[in-house]
């Protein structure tokens, strides 16, 4: 294990655990933490075959830090005063680089997911949650809008009109809303949440190549076309025959057996 002061990275076999470590503020984003998770990503994108992504303590995060861990330019009596930088420097750089993330992934949530929390908990290619678990847009409580890319996840995946109740009337949407809402995957009970999490992120370790460009293909089509997506299909397609994993799948379909991806 490896740790910086408000991040962990955890090893079990080809799962990275990142665990934002900042229990005092239920992990809001701050700079420092946000940077730490960047590098985090790097130790990811070398060694893990699969992430989950999760928060130390009683809750996911709480959103930014609003005491002073991030940058707004300016006090915010300030004519100078700009919420949005925090988001130019630090969130949307880390929102991106999630997306985009060469390995699939988990978001493991208790507690809060408050804020760009919420966005990022709803980052993951999978979203496993506690019974404790809850998602709240909190912006329009202080006069801010919804960021973290909150607004392009929530509108394409539960829809224009429950993502402005969400948004405008900032009310907590607990787990089980959530999932028959259809935004997490799964909900355990507390005890659970991390054997539940892990056991999920190892099926995803042990699986063929192509999971990663499923993860791809599934973020390209939340905005592309029919036409395009045939096409990045057929390419894509091209690659993944061309992997070991797709000739030790067919092997092992011959042979009836099960198939052992080296994620090559």
């Amino acid at each position: 294990m490896t740790s910086a002061s408000e991040v962990v990275v955890e090893w079990n076999g080809d799962v990275a655990i990142v665990r934002i470590n900042s229990p005092k503020t239920l992990n809001a984003l701050s700079s420092t933490n946000m940077e730490q998770l960047m590098d985090a990503l790097d130790q990811v994108e070398d060694k893990a075959r699969a992430m989950i992504l999760t928060g130390a303590g009683k809750g996911f995060c709480s959103g930014a830090d609003l005491s002073g861990g991030i940058e707004t330019g300016a006090p915010i009596t300030s004519p100078d005063y700009d919420a949005g930088l925090s988001l130019e420097m630090h969130i949307n750089v880390l929102v991106a680089r999630l997306r985009d993330l060469s390995v699939p992934f988990i978001t493991s949530i208790r507690g809060a997911a408050a804020g760009a929390g919420a966005a990022l908990a709803l980052m993951g290619d999978m979203v496993v949650a506690s019974e404790t678990a809850y998602f709240l847009q909190a912006f329009s409580g202080i006069g801010l809008v919804p960021d973290a890319g909150a607004t392009h996840l929530l509108v394409r995946t539960v829809g224009r009109v429950r993502a402005m109740e969400l948004m405008m009337l900032g009310e907590k949407l607990y787990a089980e809303k959530a999932l028959e809402w259809g935004l997490i995957n799964r909900v355990v009970p507390d005890d659970q949440l991390e054997a539940a999490s892990l056991e999920m992120a190892q099926r995803l370790a042990s699986g063929a190549f192509s999971l990663r460009q499923i993860r791809k293909m599934a973020w390209h089509a939340m905005d592309d076309d029919w036409d395009n997506m045939l096409n990045y299909e057929r390419d894509m397609q091209r690659i993944a025959g061309r992997t070991q994993d797709h000739k030790e799948g067919v092997m092992a379909f011959m042979e009836k057996r099960r198939a052992k991806f080296s994620g090559k």
